[in-house]
C-alpha cells in the first residue's frame, strides 16, 4: 500500500493553521506577552513578528517534520511493537508502517490543533491589560490534548496486540 508522507488534507491543515495565526497574531499589540506564570499573569514578552515566528515554527513546522520523518525509511530493528515478529513479517511489514504513520499523522493533527488552541487563548489573553492567559481554559485544552494522546496509544497498542 503506497501512502503519501504528507497527504494534502494534512498539508491543507497546516496552511489553515498558518493563516489563522497570521491573520490573529495581528490583533496582537507589538510587544506580546508570550509566557504567563501558573496564576495566567505575563511574565515574558517579545517582539509581535518574533513570537508569531515562533509560533508558526513550532504550530506548522514541527508538526511537518513529524511527519516527513516518520515518512523515511525506519530500520526494522528499532521499531517495537507487541508482537513483532507477527506485525513485522515481510507479508505485514508494508500494513505495519502505513498504521504506524496513519497514527504519527494523527498525533501531528491533534498537535496542530492545540497549539492553535494555545495561540488562541494567548490572542483571548491580550484582550485584557494587563495580559492575563486563563488557567482554566489552558488546562481544560491540556487535559484534552492527554486524554486523546491515551486514546491513541491504547488503539495502538490494543492494534498491535491483536493477532488476525
Amino acid at each position: 500500500m503506497k501512502h503519501s508522507v504528507a497527504p494534502p488534507g494534512f498539508l491543507l491543515l497546516l496552511a489553515i493553521a498558518a493563516a489563522f495565526i497570521i491573520v490573529t497574531g495581528g490583533n496582537l499589540p507589538p510587544t506580546v506577552a508570550s509566557h504567563f506564570g501558573a496564576s495566567g499573569a505575563a511574565d515574558g514578552f517579545m517582539p509581535r513578528t518574533g513570537y508569531l515566528a515562533v509560533m508558526l515554527a513550532v504550530t506548522v513546522a514541527l508538526p511537518l517534520l513529524l511527519a516527513l520523518l516518520h515518512g523515511l525509511v525506519i530500520p526494522v530493528h528499532l521499531i517495537n511493537v507487541p508482537n513483532r515478529e507477527y506485525w513485522l513479517a515481510p507479508e505485514r511489514r508494508a500494513e505495519t508502517f502505513a498504521y504506524l504513520h496513519a497514527q504519527t499523522l494523527r498525533l501531528a493533527r491533534l498537535l496542530v490543533v492545540f497549539l492553535c488552541y494555545v495561540h488562541l487563548l494567548i490572542v483571548r489573553a491580550h484582550t485584557a491589560l494587563p495580559p492575563r492567559l486563563s488557567s482554566p481554559l489552558l488546562i481544560a485544552g491540556l487535559f484534552v490534548f492527554f486524554a486523546a494522546l491515551v486514546v491513541g496509544l491504547v488503539m495502538l497498542v490494543v492494534h498491535f496486540r491483536r493477532r488476525p
